[in-house]
């Protein structure tokens, strides 16, 4: 697997704790309406059972509830972190190709401002043109007048 860099280790830890938090909610949501069904049937059968216990059941059903919604909420918010992170990413690309970019401005310049530079540049190139047409089978003809 290829190195990963900060940011992509992040955003895919966001997203890994965004799935299980989706999960977690989930499960909640799932034993909540089990305890709904269970609060509702209890309810029915008042007559056998007393309403002190009916209203406690009642409760936890209540809270079971809002510690779903919560759970659900902080899953969407991890997903929303996870998607900045990766929007992060683009813009941290961007500016590292522009500064790649500043750098080979500046070792242009350098270059060819500098006598001995580009004398020597222009030797490289040369040396480099050689290479190409040995490589390639080609010679240089041409009359010189």
């Amino acid at each position: 697997m290829a190195t990963q860099t900060p940011t992509q280790r992040s955003a895919a830890a966001k997203r890994a704790a965004a799935t299980r938090k989706r999960n977690a909610a989930t499960r909640s949501a799932s034993s909540t309406r089990a305890s709904a069904r269970r609060t509702t049937s209890s309810a029915s059968a008042a007559a056998r059972t007393s309403a002190r216990t009916t209203a406690r059941s009642a409760g936890s059903t209540g809270t079971w509830a809002a510690q779903t919604a919560l759970r659900s909420a902080g899953a969407a918010t991890t997903q929303l972190q996870a998607v900045a992170t990766s929007g992060q990413r683009v813009v941290l690309t961007a500016l590292g190709a522009i500064a790649t970019a500043g750098d080979t401005v500046k070792r242009n310049v350098q270059t060819y401002t500098d006598s001995d530079r580009r004398q020597e540049q222009f030797k490289q190139f040369e040396l480099r043109g050689i290479r190409l047409l040995g490589r390639s089978g080609y010679e240089v003809t041409g009359r010189v007048h």
